[in-house]
């Protein structure tokens, strides 16, 4: 299935279920520049000179400057999703449920672009108005020559009850 050929404001159950095991959607490039960087430094606590010192990083770390923090990269998944995945009439909401692996395989250098590969291995019918989604996600950097990240993410939706 030709995700061009999916209608982005209609995709149905049936529609979905036709995708498990392709890889269909693909973000746009995020760049992660060095006020993201320092916004993410400053939520999480994590303020490593890697991530927030770009004289003493370049001075002091194999990076060359800067890096993203890896729970930065992976915080970016539901951007990328919402940017990637078509929306589906009759979904009530969509949360995270966790992640069974995640794995940060390169640095993410500040300047850096970014972006989301999504493939639905699998959907569960927890009940007639839940599902449960699994994704094989990998971000890759414009550029490199391996991604940045792999995870399978599994999030839920919570279906419209029929009146």
């Amino acid at each position: 299935m030709d995700p061009q050929a999916l209608d982005r404001d209609a995709l149905t159950l049936s529609d979905l279920r036709k995708t498990v095991g392709r890889e269909m959607w693909v973000s746009r490039w995020f760049t992660v520049d060095q006020a993201l960087i320092d916004r993410h430094a400053e939520s999480s606590g994590d303020r490593q000179f890697i991530h927030v010192d770009p004289v003493r990083a370049k001075a002091e770390s194999p990076f060359g400057g800067t890096i993203a923090h890896g729970f930065l990269t992976l915080s970016l998944l539901p951007a990328m999703s919402n940017d990637a995945l078509p929306p589906r009439k009759g979904v009530r909401m969509t949360l995270d449920y966790g992640f069974d692996r995640v794995r940060f395989l390169a640095p993410v250098r500040c300047n850096s672009r970014v972006r989301g590969r999504f493939s639905l291995v699998h959907l569960d019918d927890q009940t007639p108005s839940e599902l449960t989604l699994t994704w094989s996600v990998t971000v890759e950097i414009e550029g490199g020559l391996k991604p940045v990240l792999a995870a399978t993410w599994i999030t839920r939706q919570y279906l419209e009850r029929e009146a």
